[in-house]
């Protein structure tokens, strides 16, 4: 594909995130952690959340939070794909001086709405930020989480799904990316702790584009709502 010095958002789909992908050559320890994330990250941002380069400000945009924080470069990929960040950036993923650090930095990264990448963070921060735009009778926004399933070990993500289902936070959205990577298996699967603390629940596969964008948009009256996700096992 023929590119210009300065690539638009336009220009890309999903088929270029691996070349994209491959402009960032520095030292990354968490390749599988960010191809996992990959077909759930396109989805949402080329169908689902209303957000862009020119809505970064705008108060009634959807957040995006990404928990996964510690495998950023497909994120950085889409941000890239998407106008949010120059695609001359990726190449110095990883150096002394790039925005576009191991883990993604909110300051730094134009879109990113949280600094990221110490497990167990993201899910917390979803809730707080759900309950502070209902606070501020934002009905508009939706929040968006994406965690791993081994960040589900984290007792501050089963304090966070215990206090999101009765507090009834409708806005709420999390995506699990299960590949496998979990310690301690659960009852019923992932699935079943959401739905038993009151969360509607869907489990897809998480490369399967059709399923994962109607499970992104099923409806869930005053309920939270959680996809997971399955990918192939991390060790694949």
């Amino acid at each position: 594909m023929t590119t210009t010095t300065t690539e638009h958002s336009s220009l890309y789909t999903h088929g270029d995130l691996p070349r994209l992908m491959g402009h960032m050559t520095g030292d990354e320890k968490h390749g599988p952690a960010a191809t996992s994330t990959l077909d759930v990250l396109w989805v949402l941002y080329d169908r689902v959340l209303r957000v862009g380069p020119e809505r970064m400000n705008d108060p009634e945009r959807d957040r995006f939070l990404l928990s996964k924080g510690h495998g950023p470069m497909a994120y950085y990929a889409v941000l890239a794909a998407k106008g949010f960040v120059p695609v001359e950036w990726l190449p110095d993923f990883g150096s002394y001086d790039s925005p576009l650090g191991h883990h993604p930095d909110r300051v730094l990264v134009p879109g990113a709405e949280i600094g990221s990448g110490s497990l167990g963070h993201g899910l917390p921060i979803a809730v707080g930020t759900t309950l502070g735009l209902r606070a501020q009778g934002r009905t508009e926004p939706w929040v968006w989480v994406l965690v791993g399933d081994a960040e589900l070990d984290e007792g501050s993500n089963h304090e966070a799904i215990a206090f999101a289902g009765p507090a009834g936070l409708d806005r709420l959205h999390t995506v699990v990316v299960d590949n496998s990577s979990a310690s301690h298996a659960r009852p019923g699967g992932i699935a079943a702790r959401f739905e038993a603390a009151g969360w509607s629940a869907v489990t897809v596969d998480g490369r399967d584009h059709e399923a994962l964008y109607a499970a992104f948009t099923a409806p869930h009256p005053g309920r939270p709502h959680v996809v997971v996700a399955r990918v192939e096992p991390k060790s694949a």
